[in-house]
């Protein structure tokens, strides 16, 4: 017979379960930070040198002893994806003109104080917007003619302080050319990435479905719609790998490479949707007790067993087309399927089946090839 434990013996336990909780919690955190500042560490690295190179040109360039606009501009420059530079380097530069053109006329006439700022504000951001100004240029144009009022009350340095902010914005943008802030290989990892949590949730949901668990099914409809962010990240990895070969002229010839890692972006997204239909009728199928024949977990298992070689071939630097055998294998089998009374488990076949077409994609193949190896069901 058990002993029923004290009071004070359930705290204690209470207590070293929340500490063990808290500990596992703070480990975590760390590990995410960690990884944080890992992913982050080339574009930190490449900011503080480009600020650097700014403060060192524009002090050579003008003799200035505090060209403290050249690295601000630089780093401005750089905070937006490759494509966008050029126009963020435009902005800022016209920014930083209105605002210290308008700054420098009000500290003349009108000396600085509380009204001048609420009025220097308003009148240099009002200009701006109608010279056409996006957030950016207006912003700049505002901030700008506050550090002239305020700060650098001094009409003779306006000149200079505009040249260091060029200075600074074509800084950023030679450097940007050669050396991206976003290698041109992060597409190729991003996808790899999509597909890993793609296999895992075809596993996930075999599982889930075999033991007809609602908990689990759950957590893999979570599972599927948490791609998103992901394939957000591939889209702009894209852009940026895209604006970095047409623009730069030391990686022009990785063109065709960095094409084909673009195109894997619009089958994974549809890989992706399907993936979260299925998800939804998987959570439907549990909650109902419909049974699901186990061709259809098999089928499932196949195409994340796919899934995990294509994102291995991606890891290693190569185009996913060795998995190309399974997938076609995987799609015949789907065609020979047993058709069910349930609803929920035609729908899951059905996206099996789409899905399959959408990692054959990836492959290399086009639409219709693809379509044309996932023959009619029987």
């Amino acid at each position: 017979m058990a002993v029923p434990s004290s009071p004070l013996h359930q705290m204690k336990l209470r207590a070293f379960d929340l500490s063990e909780r808290t500990g596992r919690l703070g480990r975590r955190s760390a590990q995410q930070r960690l990884g944080r500042l890992r992913n982050r560490a080339f574009m930190i690295g490449q900011t503080a040198v480009t600020a650097g190179l700014a403060w060192m040109l524009a002090s050579a360039i003008f003799s200035h002893q505090q060209p403290f606009f050249a690295p601000i501009a630089a780093i401005i420059c750089l905070g937006g994806t490759f494509g966008n530079r050029l126009r963020r380097g435009f902005e800022i530069a016209i920014g930083v003109a209105v605002g210290i053109a308008i700054g420098d006329l009000f500290v003349q006439v009108f000396g600085a104080g509380t009204w001048q700022v609420v009025l220097v504000v308003a009148v240099s951001m009002s200009l701006a917007t109608l010279l056409g100004a996006g957030q950016l240029m207006t912003t700049q144009a505002g901030v700008q003619s506050i550090i002239v009022t305020v700060l650098l009350p001094d009409p003779s340095q306006g000149l200079d302080r505009w040249g260091d902010a060029v200075v600074g914005c074509l800084v950023a943008l030679v450097v940007a050319t050669v050396a991206p802030s976003s290698p041109l290989r992060k597409p190729a990892v991003l996808a790899a990435q999509i597909l890993r949590d793609l296999s895992a949730t075809l596993d996930a949901a075999v599982s889930a479905l075999d033991r007809r668990d609602e908990e689990a099914a759950d957590q893999v409809l979570d599972r599927a719609r948490a791609t998103e962010t992901k394939l957000q990240e591939l889209a702009e990895a894209n852009r940026e790998g895209l604006a970095v070969v047409r623009h730069s002229p030391f990686r022009r010839g990785q063109l065709p490479e960095v094409q084909a890692y673009a195109d894997l972006l619009e089958p994974l997204d549809r890989a992706s949707r399907n993936l979260r239909v299925l998800a939804r009728r998987a959570v439907t199928s549990v909650w109902r007790e419909e049974k699901v024949p186990a061709t259809y977990l098999e089928l499932l298992a196949a195409m994340a067993i796919s899934a995990r070689a294509m994102a291995a071939e991606l890891e290693q630097g190569r185009l996913p087309v060795a998995a190309r055998e399974g997938l076609v294998a995987a799609g015949v089998r789907s065609s020979h399927q047993p058709l069910p009374h349930s609803l929920s488990a035609v729908a899951i076949l059905a996206q099996s089946r789409s899905m399959v077409v959408d990692l054959l994609e990836l492959t290399g193949l086009d639409p219709e090839e693809a379509r044309d190896l996932v023959p009619d069901v029987d």
